[in-house]
């Protein structure tokens, strides 16, 4: 018999959180490898963390859709979307032109320092949260009425 879904939506809040950090992140780096390095390598910045930021968020929306329908989905569908992403990527970057208006060099470091941020983000993002893996407990009668309550003050007896 198959188990009791649970009603609880998978949370992606973090695609927003990660996308603006990054671009602030990557604004940052953009002019200051831009005034250090030239305009080439900071363009490579900047098509480096439109490419992370699109691949985990795309990664993330099609494992949370995968798990919405069943858990055991989540797998085949990270695997068959990176699959897809790699492919994409390697069509990317077989298609740049010679006479590079993007450094490659710059991008693929920036591609490794996005990654590493966007797990960063991911994992502060999981730690943070309270994540079940049952169903979470009914909260305890008369929980609602109480939030109110400044946490200081003692409750009312009686």
């Amino acid at each position: 018999m198959t188990p009791p879904r649970s009603q609880v939506p998978w949370d992606i809040s973090f695609l927003r959180v990660g996308a603006l950090i990054t671009a602030a992140v990557a604004v940052v780096a953009a002019v200051i490898t831009g005034l250090l390095l030239g305009w080439a390598d900071a363009m490579a910045v900047l098509v480096g963390a439109a490419i992370v930021t699109a691949f985990f968020s795309v990664s993330s929306i099609v494992v949370a859709w995968a798990g919405r329908i069943d858990d055991t989905f989540t797998l085949p569908a990270a695997l068959g979307t990176f699959l897809v992403k790699a492919l994409i990527l390697f069509a990317f970057l077989s298609a740049l032109p010679d006479d590079r208006w993007l450094d490659v060099r710059t991008l693929a470091f920036t591609v490794v320092a996005g990654a590493l941020l966007w797990s960063g983000i991911q994992l502060r993002w999981v730690w943070t949260r309270q994540l079940y893996y049952v169903p979470p407990p009914a909260p305890p009668a008369g929980a609602a009425s109480a939030s109110h309550l400044d946490p200081e003050k003692p409750a009312p007896r009686g």
